[in-house]
């Protein structure tokens, strides 16, 4: 549950201040009680207890501790007791309640969220490499980005402001690896879910999608591009951008043995594809109701030639249940549950009640059958879809 919003704006502090730090900073600096908090919020008062305390907990973090010191230092002059001599007005009302008015100090200079935003992008991608780490000392007014070279080199990529440092630290973007007089943070999950989000914003500001889109969707994603050739200039291609994790195939692709070869050759992993697009192709998603037991079995319609001529979804309805009919029960499943329903390695291992880790084998044997079954039925580069 999200801080309710009389109590965000009641804190002169950022938009980027987390709900829960607002809710650390009424409680110990304005007064307000746990209880009220609770009854503001619609929550249970233990709740916010939790909340509390975890940023409590978190001011070993000296960035962290700094950011909620600035903050708090923002919050320590409630203006009531002015408000009450200038007018010579008194009120009932409660202390808590009182205090949730405050003076602002212009002084204070925080990191705004055009800066965070930025700097985010920015940062967070440099934190993703191999071997990066972000740094800082005591007194240092700005923080350092060092990546560490396979030779025990050490590199400095970057450079931001303590401030937006601080701001990393309490959104948690980045948690604390080694404390002392330099302190050492790497990127969190939570930093690479917001390093995400910040890419497919700029994504749709760069190519004007003006569709309203979730802002947590493209988090869940592995984000690449590719070259496919244009379909309105024959003999040119465009770059477009798709999303790797979608398939466990594509992941799993990514593997590599002990010598460094792929773990599923491009060949295998173009089978697997070829396979997914008949089975869209062929409308046979988890909307439609079908009865899956009969593409495992025999009695399909049509031979090898029927089905290479055949289009449209019955053209590919056939070639999908071809092609699970070579490959029969087991292997057959496999590359259904992956390659088509998208499922992962670790469900389909307990859906087909085997040992754990076997499933990245048998999709390996079942993917060499079914590239073999495209090339003997079909033949090299034949029956190509599109």
């Amino acid at each position: 549950m999200r801080c309710n919003d009389e109590i965000c704006s009641a804190l002169p502090s950022p938009a980027w201040v987390p709900p829960a730090a607002c809710e650390y900073l009424a409680h110990t600096e304005m007064g307000l009680p746990i209880r009220a908090l609770a009854r503001q919020l619609g929550c249970h008062p233990s709740t916010v207890m939790r909340r509390i305390r975890r940023y409590e907990l978190r001011r070993d973090d000296p960035l962290v501790d700094e950011a909620l010191t600035y903050l708090g230092a923002l919050c320590c002059a409630p203006v009531t007791a002015v408000s009450r001599a200038e007018t010579g007005n008194e009120t009932d009302e409660p202390v808590g309640r009182r205090n949730m008015t405050i003076l602002f100090k212009p002084e204070a200079e925080l990191c705004d969220e055009v800066t965070l935003q930025k700097e985010g992008c920015r940062i967070l991608r440099r934190l993703t490499e191999t071997g990066a780490i972000l740094v800082i000392a005591v007194g240092m007014e700005k923080a350092a980005v060092l990546r560490q070279a396979s030779d025990g080199q050490t590199t400095r990529i970057a450079t931001l402001d303590r401030s937006v440092a601080q701001a990393f630290a309490l959104k948690d973007w980045i948690s604390v690896v080694q404390d002392g007089k330099v302190t050492t943070y790497r990127i969190t999950h939570a930093g690479r879910s917001a390093l995400k989000r910040m890419l497919a914003g700029a994504e749709r500001a760069r190519t004007g999608l003006a569709e309203a889109q979730t802002p947590f969707a493209a988090q869940h994603g592995d984000w690449s591009e590719t070259d496919i050739e244009d379909e309105d200039s024959p003999g040119k291609r465009r770059r477009v951008r798709y999303n790797m994790a979608e398939s466990p195939v594509v992941a799993l692709s990514r593997r590599r043995d002990k010598d460094g070869t792929p773990f599923l050759a491009p060949d295998l992993v173009a089978a697997a594809e070829r396979l997914r697009e008949d089975f869209e192709l062929a409308q046979m998603g988890p909307r439609v109701t079908q009865n899956w037991e009969r593409f495992l079995t025999a009695g399909v319609r049509g031979g090898p030639g029927h089905a290479q001529q055949a289009n449209g979804p019955q053209g590919a309805r056939e070639r999908v249940a071809l092609a699970l009919r070579d490959l029969g029960p087991g292997l057959g499943d496999m590359v259904l549950r992956c390659c088509c329903f998208l499922e992962g390695l670790e469900a389909t291992e307990k859906r087909m009640n085997w040992s754990a880790r076997s499933g990245k084998i048998v999709l390996r044997i079942a993917l060499m059958r079914l590239a073999r079954h495209y090339e003997d039925t079909y033949g090299k580069g034949g029956a190509l879809i599109g």
